[in-house]
This record gives structure tokens, sequence and C-alpha cells, in this order.
């Protein structure tokens, strides 16, 4: 059927409008819900921790395709701002607001797409899901939506600048900790500094090798924060030390290898430090809680992968002529690639850059062109 490039347009203007920064999600939630029930979708509901999720009925049975988009944002501070960044203008053929390219714009292009589908050319069925808490938890929210859902193909809609992308690394974040000896500042040999040892520590994370993946690149470790205790320190020695990292998973890293590594740094036999994972306990808008750890895998699969190429047919069937990429930063893939293993593809509008920037936009012809790929995407994997 025929999609609407205006209604698409104010559609998508309508969720960037919707404040929904992390925790704060219902309203966007509620707008997605009421156009889905206008498009005609034939079952929408919302799950405990608060994600959206539609379903369109192809005509005979068979396989689910998921296409996901998170609908919270990262915060916008206004006087950073040329413009309003809930306002949701169109300048010069942009739109600009928070969450355009991350990812509203991509989200109102998925629920357009299957809103107009054919059903009578489908076998299965097919699922929009706009997750809750992605900006702080990749893939927790969205483990609840692919239980529910049980899919065999997943379309991330994540920015690919309307390329396709069959990987992405993972991430973890990781807390260390140094210990010492609390001594008058007058008198330091009383005492051990904390944060002289971690300076050590840090010296010796920074001089380990980066590991390489041919399709993801390197992998990386970046120190994020830190703080020592006490703090205030008047006239005292710390006595104890914390930092945390930001790594950047390649599908070698397991949770076991990566904090065997950190805790059995070389040349810091003298010092008493730990490493572990930094404690997932986040609660959403419903007052659910996604509880566990900050260790969201790294995915990839082969460009000959038959879901890749399933893909990549439909994409140019739709008159795209995409290349084949992979993510640098996490999505919700590290759960339904990586944990769950589900065949799982990426493609969405706007540029990975283009995520959580001062005045962030995106091409307004590209929510039209999007929503056409998302179509191919799924006659190819469904089509009678």
């Amino acid at each position: 059927m025929f999609i609407e490039p205006a209604s698409l347009t104010v559609f998508a203007q309508s969720l960037i409008r919707a404040r929904s920064v992390t925790t704060e999600e219902k309203e966007v939630v509620e707008a997605l819900s009421a156009e889905m029930k206008r498009l005609g979708f034939d079952r929408v509901w919302v799950d405990d921790f608060g994600s959206l999720i539609g379903v369109v009925e192809g005509s005979q049975p068979g396989p689910t395709i998921l296409l996901d988009g998170h609908c919270d944002t990262v915060e916008a501070h206004a006087p950073d701002w040329s413009r309003d960044p809930w306002g949701g203008e169109v300048e010069n053929g942009r739109l600009y607001g928070r969450g355009a390219a991350d990812m509203k714009g991509s989200l109102a292009a998925m629920v357009h797409a299957v809103g107009n589908l054919e059903r009578g050319k489908l076998r299965g069925r097919v699922a929009v899901s706009a997750t809750v808490s992605e900006e702080v938890a990749e893939g927790g929210a969205f483990k609840a939506v692919v239980e529910a859902l049980r899919p065999e193909f997943v379309v991330i809609g994540e920015a690919t600048e309307l390329n396709l992308n069959r990987g992405g690394r993972g991430r973890a974040e990781i807390q260390l900790k140094t210990v010492g000896r609390s001594a008058h500042s007058s008198s330091p040999q009383a005492g051990r500094c904390a944060v002289t040892d971690m300076i050590r520590v840090i010296q010796a994370v920074n001089d380990r090798p980066a590991p390489v993946d041919e399709v993801l690149g390197a992998g990386s470790i970046v120190l994020t924060d830190i703080i020592s205790a006490p703090h205030p320190g008047y006239s005292v020695i710390p006595y104890r030390c914390d930092v945390t990292y930001d790594r950047r998973l390649l599908p070698v890293d397991n949770r076991e290898s990566l904090l065997e590594a950190l805790n059995s740094l070389p040349g810091l036999d003298d010092i008493q430090y730990t490493a572990a994972l930094a404690p997932l306990e986040e609660r959403t808008y419903t007052g659910k809680l996604l509880q566990g750890e900050k260790f969201f895998p790294a995915w990839v699969f082969p460009e000959t992968h038959p879901f890749v190429q399933s893909a990549l047919r439909g994409l140019k069937s739709a008159g795209l002529n995409p290349q084949i990429g992979a993510y640098r930063f996490c999505t919700n893939a590290a759960y339904s690639a990586g944990v769950a293993g589900i065949p799982t593809v990426g493609f969405g509008i706007g540029r990975e850059e283009d995520a959580h920037i001062v005045d962030e936009s995106i091409a307004v012809a590209d929510l039209l062109t999007a929503a056409k790929g998302y179509q191919g995407i799924i006659y190819s994997a469904l089509e009678i």
C-alpha cells in the first residue's frame, strides 16, 4: 500500500515533540500506540517494562520478523541548541530535534512501513517494538520483547546511513578499585595513597594492546570517571580510588576473559586492586527494575548469511544500493544477536555520529526511503 510522505513526516515530528528522556517514555509510547492503532495493527500492547509492541499478521502462517527501535533519548541542554530540541522543526529539508537520528526517525518509518504492508503477500507476522531504557541498558528491556515474540529475524533501526549492518561492537562498564591506607597528608609515609596506586593501574590498562576484529575494527577501553575517598580529602591521604571504564567489545570478548585480563595486569603485584563489571539497576517509567551486569556482547554475521543476503535483496528491490558494514556503537542487538543468537541486521536513518549531538537532525526525504527499505526487507523475508 501507499506510504504518504507528508503523514510520515508529521508523525516523526510528533514523536520528537513527545519528550522521552530515559525513564520518561510514557508520552511517546502513547503517541506510537495511537498511530499503530490508526494504521490498523492487529495487536498493540505495552509490556511490564513499558516497551510498546505492535503486530501485523500476514495472510498465511510463517516466521516472525521484528523491527526494533528504542524510544528513549538522552537529555538535550536547550541553551546549546540553535532551535528547540523538542520542537520537531523542519528547515531546508531537514527534521531537527532530540532523537531525530537516535532514533525516532527510524521508528516513525518502521511504524508506517508495517502499517502499510500488503498483508496478502505475507506469510508469518511482522512486529514493531519501541523499547525503553536502551540508552542506559542496551538489550535490557529488549530481552522481554524478544522473549514475548520469539522472532526468527530481527531488524535494528539504529543509524546506518541507509546502509545494511551485519554486526556491532558490544559494551561493558568496568569498575576498578584500589585500596590504600589513610594518613595525615603531612606524614604521607604513614599511609598508602590509593590514587597513586591507581595511576599505575591506569597506565597498565593503557599499555594493553587493543584487540582487533576484521569486521568491527578495534576494541577500545576509555576511562570515563574517577573519584577518591575521602572526598573532599582535607589533609588526608586517600584510602580508596574508583575508576570507571567504557570497554567496547568484540566477538572474542566474554565476561570471564575480560575480567581475568584486568585482574591480572602485569607489574602490579604490590597493589591491592580489583576489577568488576558495574551492576545494572535501572528502573523504567512503569516502576519495573532492570537488573544484571553491564555487559552487552558484540555480534557479527557472515556477509553470506541467508538473512543478511535476504535483507540486501529486499533493500535493492526497494530502490536502494546499500553498502554492508557494522555498527561501532552498541545497540539492542547485543541481546537479539549477541545473547539470543537470532539473525539480526541493522538498517536506519542518519549517521552514528549524529546521535546525541547538538542540533541533531535527519533528512526528511530519508523517512520515506527508510520506510520503503523496511518494507523491502520484510517482503524479502516473508513474501509468499
